[in-house]
């Protein structure tokens, strides 16, 4: 069916009253980003975006991210037009308890959304992981010289200036020009508004200077130009990096009173501009309807992307004949699966008393050998976090230096000091597929990585986010290094895991857990210090260590509990030698993941826990969240103070955390 220019006006205008009259039955909503960015989706979606309605998790789409999350009501629309499981009863929810077009998109929840959106900057950052992660799978897989290449599929993002203006978009950026993401396009709604007034109350940058300062390719375009869009991106679709388009565009447009104004930011336009509105564009059906020449507009383009879809099926399959070696390798990171013995495989290679993070370094060598999908890298500390991949090549655009050889092949990922965007990279990664990303930094830049740890809980992402240098026992390099409150501001992120393991079989059975999800993310705090080996009863099974918490002895009634986590379990250890020689009845437990033990039932914990039991707890870190576990008349020995510079030694005498003082600590909390 034929798009003429009258009936492209049309399809445009029901995708903006589709949004404004949404809004306005919810009473609440961003009405401007979408009437002015209805334009532009359109050619976008109908002419260049390929993927299917029926099938939304087809790994050979394009993905398109709405990094705006504010103006869902523009993919919402889309998505019911084009055919996806979204219904007009759905659009009219909007925004309502228990809909699936809740107020920004959320990934999972409602069909065809790729990510979710919200916290401005996030968006793009995950769609440069996106592209990343396809030229990775790309470089395993396809074969330069066949006519089909499986993963030529391309990712775009249309953001904002509060994209632009967001630290974590600068990152994300600055990494997509260096690795010459040319499968990633922008599209940026240069509507110079934002909830307080025009952009010139805070923002004044040449942004064309600065994307191609960072190795982008920048185009101009009018947003609501059908031919210069048009234009626009197929000349995205020629360039060797990735590509920035600058849309200049009328915020609520189409609204006589609002359009290019702060207050069509954030707000219904209201019942009277509502219907001002639709006079304007000439627009008659009622609200909530679709006109039937527009009905047929979507039925005729679906059917011409189910027939791309049909015959990019038929290129596969002869593919798979001809290349049944690139076709495993295509199946196996895709399918996500990891050996059923990876847990024995990590215990049997992680061996020997280390700090933690060297530990982790063993776990994440033999994984590499078990698990093809795995890759990953750190935030430039690579050495100290312990995630060197020996043997790697470093991801990046072949013959990008003369220093290294870059390669899309390797599994070496180097962010940079580039906390904030490693995060929403790698979700960016796992939100497209075919690859099982980690990060790593120090504990205490989890502060930078918050947002995209969140999102990863939120969207349910198997995402390992590798911590290290986790206590003030890193030493000399003071407060500002050492964590403190972070074990439990990242236990409080809901569905989030946060391992603390103790030697080497929790080390291995914490990265064999987190391997093994496909839905939820774990955080893993390691330490700079050499641990000893703990000592376990006989009855012990590794397995053990995914209950959260377990008895390291074999006490069956205990009259004191002794919990501690990572380096720290050695001190209710030997706490606990003394007092058993003082005639106490002891249990020390394990606590590695307190996440896990909370999801245990309450037999289990009660029986791990008794409740005649006195309870004391042991972590360098905050101490008041363990009431959970010790309640009111507990005992809790920890840090509340930001720490101090000093050789680590020093540090356990001064807060309190040697074995003779913790000992004497809780021989004085019994007698008191």
């Amino acid at each position: 069916m034929e798009l003429t220019p009258a009936l492209r006006r049309q399809v445009a205008d029901t995708i903006r009253i589709l949004a404004a009259d949404a809004i306005q039955k919810a009473n609440s909503g961003h009405p401007g980003a979408p009437m002015g960015q209805a334009d532009l989706a359109l050619v976008l979606w109908d002419e260049f975006l390929s993927f299917d309605p029926r099938d939304p998790g087809w790994a050979a789409r394009d993905r398109f991210v709405l990094s705006g999350g504010h103006a869902s009501m523009l993919l919402y629309g889309l998505l019911h037009l084009w055919g996806f499981d979204v219904s007009m009863d759905d659009i009219q929810a909007f925004r309502q308890l228990d809909s699936i077009t809740p107020g920004h998109p959320e990934v999972g929840l409602t069909p065809g959304v790729e990510v979710t959106t919200g916290p401005l900057g996030q968006g793009v950052a995950n769609a440069v992981g996106m592209a990343l992660a396809a030229k990775m799978i790309a470089a395993r897989v396809d074969v330069p010289d066949d006519p089909f290449q499986v993963m030529s599929q391309r990712i775009y993002a249309i953001c904002g200036d509060g994209d632009l203006m967001e630290g974590v978009a600068y990152e994300a950026a600055s990494l997509a020009g260096h690795w010459r993401l040319d499968n990633l396009v922008w599209l940026y709604d240069d509507n110079r508004i934002t909830i307080d007034g025009t952009t010139d109350l805070s923002f004044s940058e040449d942004v064309r200077r600065r994307f191609e300062g960072l190795g982008w390719y920048v185009i101009e375009a009018d947003g609501h130009d059908a031919d210069g869009m048009r234009c626009a991106l197929t000349d995205a679709g020629d360039a060797n990096r990735p590509v920035l388009i600058v849309c200049r565009t009328h915020i609520g447009y189409g609204s006589p009173n609002k359009v290019d104004s702060s207050a069509a930011h954030g707000a219904p336009l209201g019942t009277d501009e509502l219907e001002l509105t639709r006079a304007q564009l000439e627009y008659t059906a009622p609200p909530f309807t679709v006109a039937p020449e527009v009905r047929a507009f979507f039925e005729s383009a679906g059917a011409r992307k189910r027939s791309a879809r049909a015959e990019w099926d038929t290129q596969f399959a002869a593919w798979r004949a001809r290349h049944p070696e690139r076709a495993a390798t295509y199946d196996a990171l895709w399918s996500g699966a990891v050996p059923a013995d990876l847990a024995e495989t990590l215990v049997a290679g992680v061996q020997g008393e280390k700090a933690t993070r060297k530990l982790s370094a063993a776990a994440i060598d033999c994984a590499l050998g078990q698990v093809p999908a795995l890759v990953g890298g750190s935030a430039d500390l690579a050495g100290s976090n312990g995630t060197n991949i020996k043997g790697s090549a470093p991801v990046g655009h072949p013959g990008a230096s003369d220093q290294y050889d870059f390669s899309f092949e390797g599994r070496q990922l180097n962010f940079g000091i580039r906390e904030h965007a490693m995060g929403a990279i790698t979700n960016g990664m796992l939100l497209h597929g075919g690859l099982r990303p980690f990060t790593a930094t120090f504990l205490v830049f989890s502060d930078y990585m918050r947002p995209a740890l969140r999102l990863a809980a939120l969207s349910h992402l198997p995402n390992i986010f590798v911590f290290t240098h986790d206590s003030v026992f890193l030493g000399e390099d003071g407060p500002t290094h050492q964590a403190v409150e972070h074990h439990w501001a990242l236990r409080i992120i809901p569905g989030l895991c946060y391992f603390r393991p103790a030697d080497a079989l929790e080390v291995a059975m914490s990265w064999a857990w987190g391997l093994g999800q496909h839905k939820t993310p774990m955080a893993l705090a390691l330490t700079r210090q050499g641990v000893p080996t703990i000592e376990r009863h006989a009855g012990f099974e590794p397995r053990d260590v995914w209950r959260g918490g377990y008895a390291v002895n074999d006490c069956a009634d205990p009259e004191v509990v002794l919990v501690g986590t990572g380096s720290e379990l050695q001190l209710c250890v030997a706490a606990a030698d003394a007092l058993e020689a003082d005639g106490r009845r002891v249990r020390v437990v394990s606590m590695p993941c307190y996440d896990l033990f909370r999801q245990q039932d309450a037999a289990y914990q009660g029986a791990l826990l008794p409740s005649g039991a006195r309870v004391a707890t042991v972590e360098a870190g905050s101490t008041d969240p363990w009431t959970a576990i010790t309640g009111l008349d507990g005992l809790r020995i920890g840090v509340d103070t930001f720490g101090a510079s000093a050789p680590a030694a020093d540090l356990a005498s001064k807060f309190g955390l040697t074995k003779a003082q913790v000992i004497d600590r809780v021989r004085a909390w019994l007698a008191g």
